[in-house]
């Protein structure tokens, strides 16, 4: 009888303890699916540089829950290795084709604040390949863009994007970016004579506004609708009158790159004369030792007139201009017009881009952050070379009469600096958020 019982309570344990395993691996399996489905709700939510795990219904029938766990876990191990070491770079990768459907970001028309400059369907460009491509970095995911997630993070902020037309080519972006998340009163317009164009969500409290100042310091191109002068004339020591409406932003995106590039700049001796007068004074530099000279007057600004508890800053990089399609083995007389597809060669460089001057603003920043005032770069300069597909070029509001020349020979009239949109710039600010509400 004792025998019998011992035998019984033999088996009677292994049968407990099959049971309790099989118990346990379907507890872990339906625990990680739990955790894996809120997870993947929260990233909408969040800007986690952690690359997305996949699992894939095949390689779940193909392995018993024990092996599913396990190889879970190693891939977690991997991902983890990944964000620790900071490998990714955002500003390293490739262009690829969006199969998810995710972009464009919002619809041209849908946007009753796009700007005539840049709404390229409007003024007739029929192939829209250009709006379907997405910024895959190298080693993880670009954050998902979420409108109501990044407009209730941004309640109560002011956003001011500071710089040149290519700044407002993405502040106009931001702004059909977030609107349609944003319900409410919406305020659009422009002040201080046009050099501020603002944007108000009145129920959020947000403001989302470009200034004019392409040279950051005082120039002769800082009327926004009369700057097209033969010399480029600067105070090169001379902000305040800029800065001072950029004092109050929660968050300062600057640029100034692309107006620097004309070989010789004139500064003005006379710090109370007449920008452009007729009996000016002034000496001529040369255009890199003037670029390094203007920093150092933003940067001496940015170190003592801001709050930089309060404020976070960014520069973007460079973008890049497609005039010349030899770059891309292209014809030597063509520019961006006509083209629908990015340059898929990796090792494409612009040959116009100014190395000099991209790396004076990054020894600027490197300068800076050594006194404590952490800038962001914003390294797009490589994302845009790629993209010689997605430029405005004819199609967009023409401001003056194009001449014979350029009515027989479209690519001379083309836009090869600024982009359509929706478009690339949607891209920069998708990098610009991540940075911002990490």
């Amino acid at each position: 009888m004792m025998k019998k019982n011992n035998a019984f309570g033999s088996c009677d344990m292994k049968t407990m303890i099959n049971c309790s395993l099989i118990i346990f691996s379907f507890g872990a399996l339906a625990t990680f699916s739990y955790y894996r489905i809120n997870f993947q709700e929260l990233a909408i939510f969040t800007f986690k540089l952690t690359p997305t795990i996949t699992i894939t219904t095949n390689a779940q029938s193909n392995l018993n829950s024990s092996e599913f766990v396990h190889q879970i876990e190693d891939r977690r191990i991997e991902d983890h290795h990944i964000e620790q070491t900071g490998s990714c770079d955002l500003f390293s990768g490739k262009w690829v084709h969006d199969n998810e459907s995710r972009y464009p970001l919002y619809k041209e028309h849908e946007c009753p604040y796009l700007e005539d400059t840049f709404a390229c369907q409007t003024y007739g460009r029929k192939n829209t390949k250009y709006l379907h491509w997405k910024w895959q970095p190298h080693g993880c995911n670009l954050p998902r863009f979420d409108g109501r997630a990044i407009v209730e993070k941004l309640r109560g902020k002011r956003l001011l994007f500071v710089g040149d037309s290519l700044n407002r080519n993405q502040w106009n972006s931001m702004v059909c970016m977030l609107q349609p998340s944003i319900s409410g009163v919406k305020l659009a317009g422009k002040t201080l004579d046009g050099k501020l164009h603002t944007f108000r969500a009145t129920d959020y409290n947000i403001s989302v506004d470009f200034y004019w100042a392409p040279m950051l310091v005082e120039s002769n191109g800082d009327s926004p609708t009369d700057h097209n002068r033969k010399d480029r004339v600067f105070r090169i020591t001379a902000i305040q009158k800029h800065a001072r409406h950029w004092v109050d932003a929660d968050v300062l995106i600057f640029n100034s790159y692309h107006w620097w590039r004309k070989t010789v700049i004139k500064l003005v001796k006379d710090v109370g004369s007449v920008l452009d007068g007729a009996d000016q004074m002034f000496e001529e530099v040369d255009n890199v030792h003037a670029y390094k000279m203007g920093l150092e007057t933003w940067s001496n600004w940015a170190s003592t007139r801001l709050d930089l508890s309060k404020t976070k800053l960014f520069f973007m990089g460079a973008t890049a201009t497609h005039s010349r399609a030899a770059d891309w083995r292209g014809n030597n007389q063509s520019t961006c017009y006509g083209e629908v597809e990015p340059v898929m060669d990796n090792e494409f460089r612009e040959n116009e881009m100014g190395l000099e001057l991209i790396s004076i603003l990054e020894s600027s920043l490197s300068k800076l952050k050594a006194k404590g005032v952490n800038v962001q770069f914003l390294n797009i300069t490589r994302l845009t070379q790629y993209r010689k597909d997605a430029h405005t070029s004819v199609y967009r509001k023409i401001w003056r009469p194009l001449t014979e020349l350029q009515k027989s020979r479209p690519e001379r009239a083309s836009d090869c600096s600024h982009w359509c949109l929706p478009g690339v710039p949607d891209t920069w600010n998708e990098l610009l958020l991540a940075s911002i509400l990490q």
